[in-house]
């Protein structure tokens, strides 16, 4: 699976970009938030969070500004009836912030007004997404170095990763490290699949 491309930014434009890393152009589909935030590199190195887009008749590559506008462009595209380029659609006529709010707030005709969203899209992404978004999903599941143990933040990352709450990860983990500062990478996660 891609995670990311990191290369030369040589073509820009609302709907696509291409990034030419290792003599290869990787032409990606983008959002107009993460056009906003590549406008001003074109000629430059950047990064861009991917999305391998691969069905039967049918590949490509979303492209992303940050880890949280691809995480809500998948919650966005795990809704029936929602696809790629209708998610891509939700994310150019908002930002991330502003898609997440609605949701749980519950404003249908925020959503609706939406390219693409009828009124049962509309209904059918609060069903689906609210109770996700309030728990985190959409944002990036990465650790800051709270604490200081790399250890403990590659297990935090993981243990979330495979489902668990992240308020319960950390939780755990607190502990753990608490009890073993020099405990292996291994042995945390270990003794938190125990916990969990």
């Amino acid at each position: 699976m891609y995670d990311y491309v990191k290369g030369r930014l040589e073509e820009l434009n609302p709907a696509q970009a291409v990034v030419e890393a290792g003599g290869f152009g990787y032409r990606i589909l983008i959002s107009l938030q993460t056009y906003s935030a590549l406008e001003s590199k074109v000629g430059s190195e950047v990064k861009v969070y991917l999305y391998h887009y691969l069905r039967e008749d049918d590949e490509g590559f979303f492209g992303f500004s940050t880890k949280d506008e691809r995480s809500l462009f998948e919650l966005l595209i795990s809704v029936s009836g929602i696809g790629p380029s209708t998610a891509r659609m939700v994310l150019s006529s908002m930002t991330s912030d502003e898609l997440s709010a609605a949701i749980v707030a519950e404003d249908i005709n925020k959503i609706k007004s939406i390219k693409g969203i009828g009124l049962k899209s509309a209904q059918r992404l609060v069903l689906e997404l609210k109770d996700k978004i309030v728990k985190g999903g959409g944002k990036d599941t990465s650790f800051i170095g709270v604490s200081g143990n790399p250890n403990r933040e590659e297990a935090a990352t993981a243990l979330v990763l495979l489902g668990f709450p992240k308020a319960a990860v950390e939780k755990t983990l607190d502990k753990l490290v608490k009890d073993n500062k020099d405990a292996s990478l291994e042995d945390l996660i270990k003794q938190a699949l125990k916990m969990l």
